[in-house]
């Protein structure tokens, strides 16, 4: 069997989400951008969807343009045929990683638990391990005829929490 070449696929890269992420942190460190990764996500049929976020707004095209190049330009399309989007966390999409409720406090956001069901707040604070969202609601006071507004801070534990959302007004 002398002579005989080693087919490309003996050295094939898997695509792994651990992968897309040294890649996608390579670009954001290396070009020093205010984004970080959302989520990543990669089907059986290597369609790979990486969504950012930035800390301060919106995610720039320029960015996500930088990011899905860095990707690319170190995948092999020769050994593996893959489909690559990179794009903005989208406003109506629930938190997914701690920072998003970094940049969102002092925001109105909804949030989903088993044990309090809604609650819909300001977000006061954030930490790794909770976060304070403080509620206004009219209640009726005892030896008046008018409701009135009253304020209340609710403290809720990040594992508590099922779904946390930014309310959108306009």
């Amino acid at each position: 069997m002398r002579g005989q070449v080693v087919p490309s696929f003996c050295t094939l890269k898997m695509i792994t989400k651990q992968l897309i992420e040294q890649l996608a942190n390579d670009r954001i460190q290396e070009r020093n951008l205010d984004v970080y990764i959302v989520d990543i996500r990669i089907s059986s049929a290597n369609n790979i969807i990486v969504e950012l976020d930035s800390m301060s707004g919106g995610v720039a095209i320029n960015d996500c343009v930088a990011v899905s190049r860095n990707i690319e330009h170190n995948l092999d399309r020769e050994t593996q045929d893959f489909s690559l989007e990179v794009a903005s966390a989208g406003l109506d999409k629930p938190f997914r990683v701690f920072k998003q409720y970094v940049k969102n406090i002092g925001k109105n956001v909804q949030v989903k638990t088993e044990d309090k069901g809604k609650i819909e707040g300001v977000l006061k604070s954030a930490n790794e391990n909770e976060i304070i969202i403080t509620t206004r609601e009219k209640r009726r006071i005892e030896g008046r005829k008018k409701k009135e507004w009253f304020e209340e801070d609710v403290m809720i534990k990040m594992n508590e929490i099922k779904e946390t959302k930014l309310i959108i007004t306009f």
